[in-house]
């Protein structure tokens, strides 16, 4: 069955950096296109970031451009999201996320904090 698994999350200061990691099994990787997703206390999920199988394309929202990146390695059937000026608002459980021939599949989530 499909499973993601994310971590990597954790307390931070602002302006610092976390590597987040989700690692996917059940399902051909490297055929999908993989997303992250947040939720801040309060707030309902938004969609953060997303790349398409081979990884030569990515879109992020507008509130992360330049500082988040996504990445992924299809021979270790892991995708990352790379966080850099972590702003107190970008304070949030960070899921990973595919969609597989219509179903969606969601992890667990990993905490971030941002806060001095």
């Amino acid at each position: 069955q499909v499973q993601l698994v994310e971590s990597g999350g954790g307390l931070v200061q602002p302006g610092g950096s976390l590597r987040l990691s989700c690692a996917a099994s059940g399902f051909t990787f490297s055929t999908y296109s993989m997303r992250w997703y947040r939720q801040a206390p309060g707030k309902e999920r938004e969609l953060v970031a997303q790349i398409f199988r081979t990884g030569g394309f990515k879109n992020y929202v507008d509130s992360v451009k330049g500082r988040f990146t996504m990445s992924r390695d299809n021979g270790k059937d892991t995708v990352y999201l790379e966080m850099n000026s972590l702003k107190p608002e970008d304070t949030a459980v960070y899921y990973c996320n595919v969609n597989v021939d219509g179903m969606e599949y969601w992890g667990k989530g990993t905490l971030v904090t941002v806060s001095s």
